[in-house]
């Protein structure tokens, strides 16, 4: 029987791209809200299965705005993966976590604008819990794996995701650190949020290029200054992936995987047929059989 992947990962190539990897394939996915960024690719991970997505295709064409985040989830579901990390850089709103360090968030504030930010809609209306955006239980497997990698993790700090593709203003950036924020990306809004809505684990390894725009003492955030430090990280953030994988157990122990139970208010009989049939992927528990 073929495996199913114990983790789905978001990020760049340079995240797949290494030796640990085996029996490596790609995959070609088609979903209700389009292709996602990329084909899956997928391997063996100490004899695991895993799956990795480019979350701006490659080569890294697609912007922040135009990722097709419901795509994206909606991919790695229909594999019946039940977790997904994201691998993403941020921007440091706090002098203690520096470039180079690891942010494990536990909050998020959602500052764009332009996404489409839920599977549901037309007429059917689902609310769903966010009040932790992120799984406590991966969450702190991921800072675990970090640490054992080596790296300066941090667990725990809001992560306010703006739209961009542009970076801050000084008066953005001053504003983000007088509201308590702890480091700022473009991705992480809607990708929880769709995560949560298709009842799967969801954690951030934020690696932290910059200071943002903000700090005097140091240099304003620029591509450059970003790609280098990812490119240092990479071999980090391999590190900790294999090691998360060893330690996963065979099932989420959260309650992830119930985050609709209680959140469709539409009453069924009253869905369109043509709703139901499209996201019978994510409503097939809560269906009459």
């Amino acid at each position: 029987m073929e495996k199913t992947p114990v983790l789905g990962i978001i990020g760049g190539s340079g995240f797949y791209q290494f030796p640990a990897l085996k029996k490596v394939n790609t995959l070609e996915v088609d979903t209700p809200f389009g292709k996602p960024s990329s084909p899956i690719i997928l391997g063996e991970l100490s004899g695991k299965k895993v799956a990795f997505l480019a979350r701006h295709g490659i080569g890294h064409f697609i912007s922040p705005t135009e990722v097709n985040y419901r795509a994206n989830i909606y991919a790695l579901k229909f594999l019946d993966i039940p977790r997904v990390v994201s691998i993403s850089a941020c921007g440091s709103l706090r002098d203690d976590y520096a470039p180079g360090h690891i942010v494990i968030p536990d909050q998020l504030v959602d500052f764009t604008r332009d996404r489409q930010r839920s599977f549901f809609g037309e007429g059917l209306v689902v609310h769903i819990g966010v009040a932790d955006p992120f799984c406590r239980d991966l969450s702190k497997q991921v800072f675990n794996a970090v640490n054992s990698a080596g790296a300066t993790a941090h667990r725990g700090g809001s992560l306010v995701t703006i739209e961009g593709p542009r970076f801050s203003t000084k008066g953005e950036s001053n504003l983000y650190r007088a509201w308590g924020m702890s480091i700022i990306g473009m991705t992480a809004c809607p990708e929880a949020f769709l995560a949560r809505e298709a009842e799967m684990c969801y954690a951030t390894m934020a690696h932290v290029t910059d200071y943002d725009v903000w700090h005097l003492a140091e240099e304003a955030v620029s591509v450059d200054m970003v790609v280098k430090t990812l490119l240092k990280n990479t071999e980090v953030a391999q590190n900790a992936i294999q090691l998360l994988v060893e330690s996963l157990p065979a099932e989420p122990i959260c309650e992830c995987d119930s985050a609709l139970k209680n959140a469709i208010i539409t009453r069924l009989e009253c869905i369109p047929p043509e709703i139901i049939s499209k996201l019978a992927l994510l409503l097939k528990k809560y269906l009459p059989t």
